[in-house]
């Protein structure tokens, strides 16, 4: 992930299946499902191949759920009968893998929407116009038998940084799945906490009301948790809307802004010291975005004009 298209298409069309080229992929729900994504084809070119190397594990549809009728957005619980356990680390990703009509083999990769639970995992995908996997996911039953797909992972390293520092997820869209997990992995339902007791923000932007993927689930754990805060703001609020307005990178500065006076840290924060290496460097906060690249970008200009060094911002972003 990061590298602008153009610069993708170079690497895919002089690479030969190789890993550079595939680390650049997008891992993200509906990135390249539409024919006029630069990465519908090609992409697809690679992960089949690479799939054929990997390991395939049917995963049954056990729920789907609509979350979102305006956005057309679903939740999927899936588990993997042949499997004692599917262990993965919160923010990771899967390829699903199916034919299409004309019976090529078609992939996709997927944020997981959940954290390591036994031999199950969920996802969080939007139908796509046109495009191929989504639809092929949306119209999965999931009655008593449940409908199935091929997958192999886990892969990815948008993952947390350990030990747990203060964060802050920021997400849009269906990049609210690896958030999920993370706050699933953080605050267990039947575990010990993991936070650390540190400040977990969660800012997630959408359009609209109607599009809040998971609302209900992160406002009990904030009621539950006082140090993780949920913030949402929508970018086309409804008159009657009472909450947050406008893009998450308004909120982020305001986050880092009153964290910062609140410690009497000064803004922007100084560089880290020269002499300690790159791998070694350790910081009291970091974030995690996962979004469209317009945003993604935006807030990590935002964040570095604070002085945030570029390691304390992990994202994966999507076109």
């Amino acid at each position: 992930m990061g590298s602008s298209t153009p610069r993708l298409w170079a690497r895919l069309q002089a690479a030969d299946c190789g890993k550079q080229a595939r680390s650049h992929l997008p891992h993200h729900p509906s990135a390249g499902d539409t024919a006029n994504s630069p990465f519908f084809g090609l992409h697809l070119c690679f992960e089949a191949r690479i799939a054929l190397a990997r390991e395939l594990y049917t995963a049954r549809l056990e729920k789907k759920i609509l979350i979102s009728e305006s956005a057309q957005c679903y939740h999927f619980e899936f588990v993997l009968d042949d499997l004692a356990s599917f262990p993965f680390a919160a923010g990771q990703f899967i390829s699903a893998v199916a034919p299409d009509a004309n019976g090529k083999q078609q992939t996709r990769a997927y944020s997981i929407a959940s954290a390591s639970n036994g031999n199950r995992f969920d996802l969080c995908v939007n139908r796509v116009e046109g495009g191929f996997f989504s639809n092929y996911l949306a119209d999965l039953t999931d009655l008593s038998v449940g409908g199935t797909i091929q997958i192999h992972g886990p892969h990815g390293h948008f993952i947390l940084k350990e030990p747990v520092t203060d964060s802050i997820l920021i997400a849009t869209g269906t990049g609210i799945a690896p958030m999920r997990g993370f706050a699933q992995w953080l605050f267990p339902e039947n575990g010990p906490d993991r936070s650390n007791g540190k400040d977990i923000w969660l800012v997630y932007g959408t359009r609209h009301e109607t599009e809040i993927y998971y609302q209900e689930e992160f406002e009990a754990l904030a009621r539950k948790h006082p140090n993780f805060h949920y913030l949402v703001t929508l970018s086309r609020a409804e008159p009657d809307w009472t909450g947050l307005r406008g893009y998450v990178q308004t909120y982020v500065a305001k986050i880092v802004e009153e964290r910062a006076a609140r410690l009497g840290h000064p803004l922007p924060q100084p560089a880290p010291d020269p002499s300690i290496a790159k791998a070694d460097l350790n910081f009291d906060i970091y974030s995690y975005i996962c979004g469209l690249n317009n945003m993604v970008a935006g807030v990590r200009d935002n964040l570095a004009g604070y002085g945030w060094h570029r390691k304390q911002i992990v994202f994966e972003r999507y076109d």
